[in-house]
């Protein structure tokens, strides 16, 4: 008996089809060898999948094993994995278990990013929060000591939900970022660095955040979009900050009646001006080139002069532009070209300098206002305008970042990119997907040298030391304060170091710097231990594009000059994870959402409290929780469903990874949970079926011994298709191929075609049915070997209940001809389903079908299965015709085409009447097919197609334009006879 899902149409064939069976086949079919008797993503999940992987991991003897190894990208410990972290795991996991299967020797070793900025200001915000504690309250040492407790209790959450979403990793590796081993590599990376002149001190302009006084990376800067007048909220003030306008101020010229003037969005940098630009060939201007032009500074009391530069935009503003070196980068390039001072005005804690009167001490928006009442009381500002910028903002503190001159320390960069952009040209390196090539050379030419010291307190300290004797200092850097004093004896020609005062910089290294030694740190650089010697350079190097620069760039620049070779031979890139309407996942709009929520399901009371604990930790405002809460509103009304480990990792390979974005919808994540229930239903109909004929499932399968049907050989060959196309997405790193492939073989050729083919041999017990049987099992343990790089939770538990086939070689059963056959027995299923379901011909009005072939060969290849077409189409009965016979369609009111060579007209019996709309729906097939074949006609016709389509290309279309001339033939005829 047979069922038809009204809301897909496919068929079912699980637990109502076992129960309604049960008076036929006996109890004997529930016993299953203890399957349950549906798929419960939280029963086979709780199970260790990784048990053999535990217990060989520490195996020695592998040289003869061909190897393969990563690294996980360290999270950094600032809290759980979100969902972006599941999906870089499970694309690297998937790699990781289909090299397994190939009998890799794989290493991947996991770690954690102690994440300098991050970590400390998350840490900051909980003592502030539940405390009411800064990190100045409690001193260096006792804040470190918190920062480590918190290090310690994220670590394990992280390694939980790394384990929860079947990361297959080997443990006994684990690093991170500021443990022993890798403390000993950064020093020594710093110093063998510093010793090659690759590392230097020096003055230079950087990102400057106030509240966190330090520099930060150019990827924690956010640059906000200002559109007129806004009122911000800046860390450390009470009420809103206004941007987004420009100030007109008057320079009086010396000794002159006359002004210039000049436009600034940063009237608090005046008090730093050293000079005023103007463009060499600005007409406005030229009469001031014959002799020195000073003007006079409003608040310094001094002249400073006006100089003629060619960078100079004439087109903005007044064409004047105040130059503030201190400050600016453009102002100090200029600076730099006409031999002009320095003068810094704001200070690390964001407030004025000393020396500006009335000015100093005041923070640098409240001198803004200040300065602003000043000027207009001196009658030297002219106009306030809107006007549009850009707003640097430090995405850790909300703050505004400052431009500020201040003593770091940097790596040379140029001839390391020169190196790094060398190897991606050769093909040493291979960027995955390919365009990012561009980016590659774009981004590394030219490469500005890179600031590595940070002013924080959580970090690796600089390895340098402040060297004094007598009245000389010098810098000096060294692995141990050892090292450096036998290094200082020799420099300073002493035989004690007792006279000598050594002081370590108080800055830390940038987070990027340490984990741009991962590649090597991770495998026991600098030891060269065997473990280091068989696993570097790694094979595949697994991240986001959004740090292709900050952080895979740096891994080959110091890879290549430190270990001699590459860090990786390929990387992957993937692009950054979005909602199901391609939103990126941010507080403000509630759509972020943990693995663990997807994994366990969780109702919108528990999204909700899920936000209270981050306010309550400091993590978030309270601003930011109302906003998170209405999005979560929005968008998850009803929480979200449960879905499992194995259907939110499907889901999440189930696109394109390396897409600029990738949108994860849950609801398809739900859908693919019960596509793995459709698996397990098909793998309790196979164990019943050979307990129904007394089979032994675990007897051998040796399938070219079996006689084997038609449709057996047809499941084998999309097996085999199946298996060469997942083999073939995985090496080019295309897993939604993989898993679109899985799911068609599962889905559509093995569930619901052959499955059902196989239903009435196996109930009557049938000899044919027992190869039926080891068919069905042989496909299931194969297939599910397959999927179980994907879903491995459900794949193990299913495999345990199967036998285990240890040949298939795919090639071998792939018959493409006997697939054409089928594919066009399976159209012609799918056509008369369709017009069943559009008809309303369902449930107890099984019909008979009538087929009216067109051609000699489709009639003679349908003959032997007209019986599956009836089965597959959920019809009484299928008659056959040739298309002499065509005239009879006239008798029938649901009638349609399948396809080119088919016609087809379904009898009803007197249960069911006509519904008036089927020539409605015949006219609606005809146009779709006309336009399609418009397409066609116009694509042909196009200049040039013919010389630039390939001749097989060429072919295939006009093949298809034949086909559905032919089609739309029939079509018109049938609404004529109609």
């Amino acid at each position: 008996m047979n069922f038809v899902c009204i809301e897909s149409g496919s068929l079912l064939f699980g637990k109502r089809f076992f129960q309604i069976s049960n008076h036929k086949y006996g109890c004997r079919l529930f016993s299953h060898r203890g399957l349950a008797d549906k798929y419960q993503s939280k029963a086979v999940e709780s199970n260790d999948i990784n048990e053999e992987y535990v217990k060989c991991e520490n195996e020695s003897n592998k040289t003869d094993q061909q190897k393969f190894s990563l690294i996980l990208p360290p999270p950094n410990v600032t809290g759980h994995l979100h969902i972006g972290h599941a999906m870089m795991a499970t694309i690297q996991d998937v790699l990781v278990r289909w090299k397994r299967s190939q009998k890799y020797d794989v290493q991947w070793i996991p770690g954690t990013d102690h994440a300098g900025i991050a970590t400390q200001v998350v840490v900051e915000k909980m003592l502030k929060k539940v405390r009411n504690v800064s990190r100045h309250d409690m001193g260096r040492k006792e804040f470190l000591d918190e920062v480590w407790k918190w290090r310690e209790e994220k670590a394990g959450t992280i390694k939980h939900d790394l384990t929860r979403i079947g990361a297959d990793l080997n443990w006994s590796r684990e690093y991170f970022t500021m443990d022993e081993a890798q403390s000993e590599a950064v020093k020594s990376a710093f110093v063998r660095l510093y010793d090659q002149n690759l590392i230097y001190r020096s003055n230079m302009l950087v990102n400057w955040s106030c509240t966190l006084e330090s520099t930060i990376s150019d990827i924690e800067v956010e640059n906000v979009e200002v559109t007129g007048p806004t009122r911000i909220s800046v860390p450390g003030y009470d009420s809103p900050i206004t941007f987004g306008e420009i100030f007109d101020i008057a320079y009086k010229i010396c000794d002159s009646d006359s002004e210039i003037i000049v436009s600034t969005t940063r009237p608090e940098t005046l008090l730093g001006d050293v000079a005023v630009a103007v463009h060499s060939d600005d007409p406005r201007y030229s009469s001031f080139r014959e002799s020195q032009l000073y003007l006079w500074h409003p608040f310094r009391n001094e002249k400073i002069p006006l100089v003629f530069d060619d960078s100079v935009d004439k087109d903005f503003g007044t064409g004047a532009v105040k130059i503030t070196p201190a400050h600016d980068k453009f102002d100090k390039e200029i600076a730099v070209r006409h031999s002009l001072p320095s003068v810094s005005v704001i200070n690390e804690k964001g407030t004025i300098c000393e020396g500006f009167d009335q000015f100093s001490n005041q923070k640098r928006f409240t001198a803004r206002d200040l300065m602003k009442n000043e000027l207009s009381r001196r009658g030297l500002l002219r106009n306030i305008r809107p006007h549009n910028l850009k707003l640097p903002v430090c995405s850790r503190s909300k703050d505004i970042i400052e431009l500020m001159d201040r003593p770091q320390w940097f790596v040379r960069c140029e001839e390391l990119a020169r190196n790094a952009i060398e190897a991606v040209a050769t093909g040493e390196i291979r960027i995955h997907p390919d365009n990012f090539k561009k980016d590659w050379c774009k981004w590394l030419s030219p490469s500005h040298d890179w600031c590595i010291s940070r002013q924080l307190w959580w970090g690796h300290q600089v390895p340098a030391y402040e060297c004094t004797f007598k009245d000389k200092t010098i810098w000096l850097v060294g692995v141990s304060l050892k090292d450096v004093e036998k290094k200082a004896m020799k420099a300073f020609n002493v035989d004690t170091v007792a006279d000598i005062q050594i002081v370590q910089d108080a800055d830390v290294l940038d987070t990027w710097f340490s984990s741009a030694l991962l590649p090597f740190s991770a495998m026991g650089w600098p030891k060269g231990e065997d473990f280091y010697e068989r696993n570097y350079p790694l094979d595949v190097m697994v991240t986001g594009h959004d740090i292709l620069f900050f952080w895979v760039a740096r891994m080959v620049m110091l890879g290549q000059i430190l270990t001699g070779r590459v860090p990786f031979t390929d990387i992957l890139l993937h692009g950054v994870l979005c909602d199901a309407n391609g939103r990126k996942m941010s507080k403000s709009l509630g759509n972020v959402i943990t693995p663990e929520q997807v994994i366990n399901g969780a109702t919108l009371e528990d999204l909700r409290n899920d936000i209270q604990k981050s306010y309550e930790n400091g993590v978030l405002s309270l601003d930011e929780v109302k906003k998170s809460i209405k999005g979560q509103q929005q968008l998850f009304p009803k929480g979200i469903p449960q879905c499992g480990t194995d259907a939110l990792r499907f889901t999440l390979c189930s696109t394109d990874v390396t897409s600029h974005f990738i949108n994860f919808d849950v609801n398809q994540c739900h859908a693919n949970s019960r596509f793995f229930n459709k698996i397990w239903q098909a793998a309790r109909y196979t164990i019943a079926s050979h307990e129904q004929l007394n089979l032994n499932l675990y007897d051998a399968i040796c399938l070219k011994k079996l006689e084997l049907a038609d449709m057996d050989r047809y499941i084998l060959s999309r097996l085999g298709n199946a298996l060469l196309q997942i083999d073939n997405a995985m090496k080019s790193y295309n897993f939604h191929i993989a898993t679109d492939a899985l799911k068609r073989f599962f889905y559509g050729d093995l569930c619901d075609v052959y499955l059902e083919t196989t239903k009435k041999n196996i109930s009557s017990k049938d000899s044919s049915g027992a190869v039926h049987c080891r068919v069905l099992a042989t496909c299931l343990s194969i297939g599910l070997n397959s999927l179980g790089h994907f879903a491995p939770f459900v794949c193990n538990e299913l495999l345990r209940h199967l036998p285990k086939i240890s040949e298939f070689q795919p090639e071998e059963w792939i018959d493409n001809a006997l697939e054409t056959e089928i594919s066009n027995l399976l159209r012609i299923c799918s056509a008369i389903r369709q017009l069943k379901v559009d008809n309303k011909v369902i449930g107890k009005h099984a019909p008979v079908v009538h087929l009216y072939i067109h051609t000699e060969s489709m009639y003679d290849s349908l003959r032997p299965f007209t019986s599956h077409i009836a089965k597959l189409a959920l019809v009484n009965d299928v008659v056959l015709n040739d298309s002499s016979r065509i005239v009879e369609l006239e008798k029938f009111s649901i009638k349609s085409t399948a396809g080119y060579e088919c016609s087809f007209g379904i009898e009803t019996n007197h249960l069911y009447e006509a519904d008036n709309g089927t020539s409605e729906l015949n006219a609606k097939k005809l146009k779709k097919l006309e336009n399609e074949l418009e397409k066609l006609l116009k694509r042909v016709c196009t200049k040039g197609y013919a010389e630039s389509a390939p001749q097989d290309v060429q072919d295939k279309i006009t093949e298809k334009i034949n086909k559905l001339k032919t089609e739309i033939g029939s079509m018109k005829q049938l609404r004529h006879h109609g």
